[in-house]
């Protein structure tokens, strides 16, 4: 069923295997027949933000859904369908009082082979995992750069010449002063910008834009029968998706760019619109250039995720991952 002319109430966005799906207003959601049935409601504490345009109720292949945002405060979900949604690894997006993303819900098992790869992934040599760590540094650089062209129309040499100088597990540091130099320069109507998570807007649209990349990298990842608590750089013990923050690192600055492009549109008050929102749900569905082919971004995830894995096994020693064209 098409739900174009619900947008204002879920956003509903076609991709060439999966959809994302955000939930925005009161509704209840139980599965029947390996669909996802969802009935729409109005909240009975106050009205809703968006009006309900058509019919109320609508019925999704659980198939067909491959991330699903729940923003409302007022959603009731069955344990049938979250273990149905789960089984099809889907990713699941709780949000907090603000509609920001929250919390990321994953299966436990994603692949045929998972604990071979899994052993393979905990026992990866220190030396392997520098590596895999300098080649997402590098693609990182290269992409901040190619956005900064974007934006600047000019050439930025230095941020190329930093990749190109990327050393094994990038003991100088050149993560951080690429993104010194990149952060000054992208929004340059914003004297002054900081990036930080509880820093001034638009970072929250960055945050919501990286929520919503996330999800799709650590999804990828258990598709490809890895774990995503066990990074190859970032290690923290209260994060459980540290290798889909090291994974996502490259996919960044194309978030970056939507922002960078919407700015100019703006009027100054960076606040998350439903039609921002629409746009940060289309991430998985941009088209990206990755082993130089064309592929919408939650399939060249799964190459990235996949190139890895085989990384851990010693199948190969390079890790795919997209370039934005300079």
């Amino acid at each position: 069923m098409d739900l174009c002319g619900f947008i204002p109430v879920s956003h509903y966005f076609y991709l060439m295997i999966k959809k994302t799906l955000c939930i925005s207003n009161p509704a209840s959601l139980r599965l029947k027949n390996q669909q996802m049935e969802i009935s729409l409601s109005q909240s009975k504490s106050k009205p809703s933000r968006y009006p309900l345009f058509q019919e109320d109720f609508h019925s999704i292949p659980i198939e067909d859904i491959g991330v699903l945002v729940l923003e409302s405060r007022e959603i009731t979900v069955t344990t049938a369908l979250m273990s149905a949604l789960l089984e099809n690894n889907c990713a699941i997006i709780t949000c907090d009082q603000n509609h920001m993303p929250l919390g990321l819900q994953l299966p436990l098992r994603g692949n045929t082979v998972y604990s071979e790869r899994f052993q393979a992934q905990l026992s990866s040599s220190l030396p392997l995992r520098k590596q895999l760590w300098q080649q997402t540094i590098q693609n990182k650089i290269r992409n901040q750069a190619a956005v900064l062209k974007f934006v600047t129309g000019q050439e930025v040499k230095n941020m190329l010449l930093w990749s190109s100088n990327v050393r094994s597990g990038d003991p100088d540091n050149l993560e951080a002063r690429a993104a010194t130099f990149y952060w000054k320069n992208i929004f340059s109507s914003l004297p002054g910008f900081i990036r930080g998570r509880d820093e001034d807007p638009p970072n929250n649209l960055l945050n919501y834009g990286y929520a919503i990349l996330r999800a799709v990298i650590a999804r990828s990842l258990v598709g490809s029968g890895l774990l995503p608590v066990l990074g190859i750089h970032h290690h923290n013990r209260y994060n459980p998706y540290c290798l889909a923050d090291d994974i996502m690192e490259p996919y960044r600055p194309y978030v970056d760019r939507m922002v960078a492009e919407y700015l100019p549109l703006d009027d100054g008050e960076f606040e998350l619109t439903p039609s921002l929102k629409r746009m940060f749900l289309q991430i998985p569905a941009l088209s990206v250039n990755i082993a130089g082919e064309k592929s919408p971004l939650m399939i060249a995830a799964t190459t990235t995720t996949a190139s890895l894995a085989k990384c851990f096994t010693g199948e190969q020693r390079k890790l795919i991952y997209p370039e934005i064209e300079i």
